[in-house]
């Protein structure tokens, strides 16, 4: 299978080399890597500009953009910057940090579950953090969510769901709309990935209210809302959290922002919230 890789990049030399690496020695090697090197300050671009000299499946987009922290926007809209440059090659389309450490296979083991499952849109592996001198699971939501910083999409898939949208909630929606379609999604435990930055590390108090915000714009309604704000509140425990998730949610229904998802759509994702919801519960 061809593997169509885009790395979105902000000051991330500490981390970039490492991620490269570990995509140059997959099994089975990708067939384009571009870095999307986002408004660097630092020496993102040497580092990744040496790479693509001696390799050329890897190449480097240099493009300036805010300096503002937008979580869910200004990475994807770096990604697109780098699809932009690609060709229609491709089988899977893979949206990674540039801050993660693959194991040799995972490329590889990633192929086999597509290949095994046609209807499989959606796969990946698991983010582990370091604690204590010890890689631990980075258990920030449920095991059978993919993570936003490890997606990767079969074409048909990846193209039927409109592609990625440039909102916070980008990394759940495309989800939704997947099994909306009728796409199946898979985490395999085996595949232990190091994030080098724990998630969120970065996010300021502006960028919470978007978490609010991104569940109005999916149509989750308010009481969807309530408790999802409630159980993300608990699981990064901040009471504070739950009133600013709230906040967003109610300003974007003030404001009449413009929803990321169909009527039907939208009903759908309810009516699968909440059997997920009442599932847990019985």
């Amino acid at each position: 299978m061809n593997f169509h890789i885009i790395i979105p990049a902000h000051n991330e030399a500490s981390s970039i080399g490492l991620t490269l690496d570990s995509l140059l020695n997959q099994s089975l090697p990708p067939t384009r890597v571009v870095v999307v090197n986002d408004n660097s300050t630092d020496n993102t671009q040497d580092i990744v500009e040496a790479y693509a000299e001696k390799h050329n499946v890897i190449s480097l987009l240099n493009s300036k953009s805010s300096n503002q922290h937008l979580p869910g926007s200004k990475i994807i809209n770096a990604f697109y910057k780098g699809f932009e440059t690609l060709d229609d090659n491709y089988d899977i389309i893979c949206k990674f940090d540039a801050d993660l450490i693959f194991p040799k296979d995972y490329l590889e083991k990633l192929a086999v579950h597509f290949n095994n499952n046609p209807k499989l849109g959606m796969a990946s592996g698991f983010c582990y953090i370091e604690k204590n001198g010890n890689w631990v699971l980075e258990n920030l939501t449920r095991k059978d969510h993919i993570r936003g910083a490890l997606k990767a999409y079969r074409k048909a898939c990846f193209l039927q769901i409109g592609k990625l949208k440039p909102s916070m909630g980008w990394d759940t929606v495309d989800e939704l709309l997947a099994k909306y379609y009728g796409w199946e999604i898979l985490t395999d435990e085996s595949l232990h990935v190091k994030h080098l930055k724990p998630t969120g590390i970065s996010y300021n108090k502006a960028s919470k209210y978007l978490q609010g915000e991104a569940m109005y714009k999916m149509r989750y309604g308010f009481f969807i809302t309530l408790i999802s704000a409630l159980k993300l509140a608990h699981k990064k425990g901040s009471y504070s959290l739950f009133k600013d998730y709230m906040a967003g949610y109610f300003k974007a229904k003030k404001e009449n922002i413009a929803f990321l998802v169909s009527e039907d759509e939208g009903k759908f994702i309810r009516n699968l919230r909440w059997k997920g919801m009442l599932g847990k519960l019985v």
